[in-house]
């Protein structure tokens, strides 16, 4: 049994400490440094021996034709981090199985969700902006009374897979009422979850806190647009720790420009950086973070304790917690 890391060597490190390194050396057969890609001559024999590969954010998008020249023996693939859509594809083609840590990776993306979710039904963006921007507290304490509170308001979730799972299970803590928007999402799933199943107009229609999680794929590029949000209640939030693209970011600026009441909070955008001068970094009513919903810090080493519990799973043939499909990846962000 042999096992190697492929990817992108600081990245390899700092997402596995030590001790799941060891770990791997004697329960995987984990050897030597890491391979990066394109691979030297060297590489690319020890490559071909290869039982196993851990990776984590950087891991190389390879063809079917160089899986089969260069990982033929190739079982499977732990992938500690999130999302799989860059590579996966050919590897479960080939048979290849992959696991990823994306509902470790989830973890912070939900507690970072809820904390906004939170703030965002107090009206405290508005608030804030109204008494920091123009000394004036009694009116920033008056938006707080004229949305309500959290207590009892409609929260609107654009995507119910694994992240957007965890924030509805998160919500269950509060009095909120959660609607959801996903086509995928069968009705009696809806029920056992505790959420009311509406479309994505009655999302920005009825819902005053906003959060997309919708898959990252061509079908959700640009579907969040003018029509949606010039649609949005008066104080609303729309918070995306989902991707980007999905927004049509020249109608969102529009819709900030003329709709000061309402607030953006942007942990994601498209393209990452931000050209300078773009307006999301002027306009008074987003919040603009660079991409730190993820794991970040600590964080990252429960993506490779994830891989690690996985893979043992794996050799004992016990049923896998984290296994990527075909058809998972029609609905993964």
């Amino acid at each position: 049994m042999k096992s190697l890391f492929l990817g992108q060597p600081h990245r390899v490190e700092k997402v596995y400490p030590e001790w799941i390194k060891k770990t791997l050396e004697i329960e995987a057969g984990l050897e030597g440094p890491c391979i990066t890609w394109p691979c030297s001559a060297d590489d690319a024999e020890r490559l071909k021996s290869a039982d196993f590969i851990f990776s984590t954010w950087g891991m190389p998008s390879l063809s079917r034709e160089e899986i089969d020249e260069f990982l033929p023996n190739v079982k499977a693939v732990f992938y500690a981090a999130g999302t799989v859509q860059a590579f996966a594809r050919p590897f479960l083609e080939k048979g290849v199985r992959v696991f990823s840590a994306w509902a470790a990776n989830g973890v912070p993306v939900a507690e970072f969700t809820l904390a906004h979710i939170l703030l965002a039904g107090k009206n405290a963006y508005a608030a804030k902006r109204m008494y920091t921007r123009h000394n004036r507290f009694k009116e920033g304490s008056e938006l707080v009374q004229r949305t309500g509170g959290i207590f009892r308001n409609k929260v609107g979730i654009i995507g119910a897979g694994m992240i957007g799972s965890m924030v509805i299970e998160k919500l269950k803590d509060f009095e909120i009422d959660v609607y959801v928007s996903d086509p995928f999402l069968p009705d009696e799933k809806a029920k056992s979850m505790g959420v009311t199943k509406v479309s994505l107009e009655e999302i920005f229609k009825t819902c005053r806190v906003i959060s997309n999680h919708l898959a990252n794929n061509d079908q959700t590029k640009g579907i969040l647009n003018y029509s949606l949000f010039s649609t949005m209640l008066q104080d609303a939030v729309f918070i995306n720790t989902g991707r980007g693209a999905q927004v049509v970011e020249p109608d969102l600026c529009n819709i900030l420009k003329g709709r000061t009441d309402i607030t953006a909070v942007l942990d994601v955008t498209y393209p990452e950086p931000l050209p300078d001068g773009h307006p999301f970094f002027t306009l008074p009513n987003v919040i603009l973070t660079p991409h730190i919903a993820g794991s970040m810090g600590r964080e990252v080493e429960r993506m490779s304790q994830y891989m690690l519990e996985e893979y043992r799973r794996y050799i004992k043939g016990d049923t896998a917690r984290y296994d990527v499909t075909l058809d998972m990846l029609k609905t993964m962000a």
